[in-house]
């Protein structure tokens, strides 16, 4: 069997959607098209790069690498461990799995829910041992996720969408209004910059190996048909993200001429829902966030459980489940502002080095993993992006800052291109010099 067949690749492609479309994806978009307004269509296109593109490179790169693990190795043993470690536990129990518990209850519950009935705290405690019970209950058995996921929770969640879309276009809310911010000047790099905040590249490099023992489970077996699937699954869910993307920034947009700007996408599509459907919007909306931040939240679960059990497999898939859904549920409680305020650095650290490394493996016939090229590209690229993170916080040294700041794009958050760009020619030059070294070695021998 070298194929999925067409149902297959259908439910595996939703499970891939699901996985990737959290809180993050549903919030940002509307907040884009609101805050770009008339250069929604160009701002968007940056945004389809880091929060479509890389993503569905990532899970083809994690396929063709047999892990991230095997694919980190290739810069050196040691930061394929510190790196996989850090992105299981960034995207994972440290940081992605809270934010997926409490942003639904912080952005669709509590603005609801009256003080004198409840304490925000209970409330909280509450919700997020629901959430996370339901999410504990699907992680136990990943190898009923496409069903459940692709049959059940991702239809509910593009029929809610879309409902949404089709009612704005009987019920008009308002026209694009002119852009604001970053957006006048920057509208392309702006948007790409704000699929950071997606998470979805470094997310990608948990879900690729997740998607390869799904496509295994259905009785492919070789690694090559396995990438070939995975690309395949990649290309549909890739296209439906454009497509809900593309809804939400038209319905943000269209919001910008009739309410004032909001802090957030989760306000600016709580406005549209209240607009559409009156008090029953708010209902709809905490659905909607509930089922975003819950298929993914599974995903993470279990992408992260089935990491660790390779580390040590002395603990059990099932013990790992366990202490990821409380741990997370602990720290959900902690409440979303002081989650958001240490994922923002993290992600500028994090997140360029994912993608030179996607790319590396995407062009890696070039290289043929090369680890000159891996490790001086990583390196310059990892140099630059820690410098970058650490001057938005209180860790700024400010002698680093400056030493590269001159960097074209620094002040946009793309400085490492150059740097990685220089360090994957430099990384050529070495293996081309090495390789004549050697060469010249051999004929000496001969003679």
């Amino acid at each position: 069997m070298n194929n999925l067949s067409k149902k297959d690749l259908v439910l595996v492609s939703l499970m891939l959607f699901s996985l990737f479309f959290g809180a993050g994806n549903l919030i940002f978009p509307p907040f884009l098209g609101q805050s770009a307004g008339s250069s929604t269509w160009i701002t968007i296109l940056g945004f389809f790069i880091t929060s479509v593109g890389f993503p569905i490179l990532g899970v083809v790169a994690v396929a063709k690498s047999s892990g991230l693990h095997k694919l980190a190795g290739r810069v050196h043993p040691v930061f394929a461990t510190v790196f996989t470690i850090l992105i299981y536990l960034s995207i994972g129990p440290g940081l992605g799995i809270p934010r997926a518990g409490s942003l639904p209850f912080e952005m669709a519950v509590r603005p609801f829910l009256p003080e004198r009935f409840i304490s925000h705290e209970l409330a909280l405690f509450i919700y997020t041992f629901l959430f996370f019970s339901v999410a504990y209950w699907l992680s136990l058995t990943p190898s009923k996720l496409v069903d459940r996921m692709g049959k059940i929770l991702t239809p509910a969640l593009l029929v809610l969408i879309s409902t949404i879309f089709v009612a704005s276009l009987f019920n008009p809310i308002g026209s694009y209004s002119k852009a604001t911010g970053n957006y006048v000047d920057s509208p392309f790099i702006s948007g790409f910059l704000d699929g950071y905040m997606t998470m979805d590249t470094i997310a990608a490099l948990n879900f690729g190996i997740v998607i390869s023992l799904v496509i295994k489970s259905k009785g492919i077996k070789e690694e090559n048909d396995v990438v070939k699937n995975s690309v395949k699954a990649g290309m549909i869910a890739g296209g439906l993200l454009i497509v809900i993307y593309s809804m939400l920034a038209h319905l943000g947009a269209c919001s910008g001429s009739t309410f004032e700007k909001t802090e957030n996408g989760a306000q600016t599509l709580a406005n549209v829902m209240l607009h559409l459907f009156g008090n029953g919007g708010a209902v709809l909306l905490a659905i909607l966030f509930t089922l975003a931040c819950l298929t993914t939240c599974v995903g993470l679960i279990t992408s992260c459980s089935q990491y660790f059990v390779t580390l040590n497999s002395k603990i059990s898939y099932k013990t790992f489940v366990r202490v990821l859904s409380l741990s997370s549920m602990t720290l959900a409680n902690m409440g979303l502002t002081k989650i958001l305020k240490v994922s923002v650095p993290v992600l500028d650290a994090i997140y360029p080095v994912a993608i030179v490394l996607i790319l590396l493996a995407m062009f890696d016939k070039l290289f043929k993993e090369n680890q000159l090229v891996y490790r001086a590209s990583i390196a310059f690229t990892s140099f630059v992006s820690i410098i970058y993170a650490l001057s938005n916080t209180a860790l700024n040294i400010p002698f680093l800052t400056k030493l590269v700041s001159w960097l074209p794009f620094y002040d946009k958050g793309l400085g490492w291109i150059l740097p990685a760009t220089f360090g994957i020619f430099l990384g050529l030059v070495l293996k081309s010099f090495k390789e004549k070294v050697y060469k010249l070695k051999l004929a000496k021998q001969r003679i």
